[in-house]
């Protein structure tokens, strides 16, 4: 799935594809928020991205799987 992350006053948008679900992505944004410490992902490469709960200004999950799209497509 791809999450798009705002951070305050940065014009670009942090874009992860992570298979994390969604809930297992709004679980940790909201346990991130709470306890208002860090974001914690890891993408579909392995690399993990950290990002400050205080500095999030929006997070938009996208859908959960993407639609094939080329030749290849059935």
């Amino acid at each position: 799935m791809e999450i798009k992350i705002g951070v305050n006053n940065v014009p670009r948008e942090i874009n992860i594809d992570t298979e994390a679900s969604a809930d297992e992505v709004e679980q940790s944004l909201r346990s991130a928020l709470a306890e208002g410490g860090v974001l914690r992902l890891t993408d579909a490469k392995g690399r993990r991205v950290l990002v400050p709960s205080q500095q999030i200004g929006y997070v938009d999950l996208g859908q959960e799987h993407s639609r094939p799209v080329g030749f290849g497509a059935a």
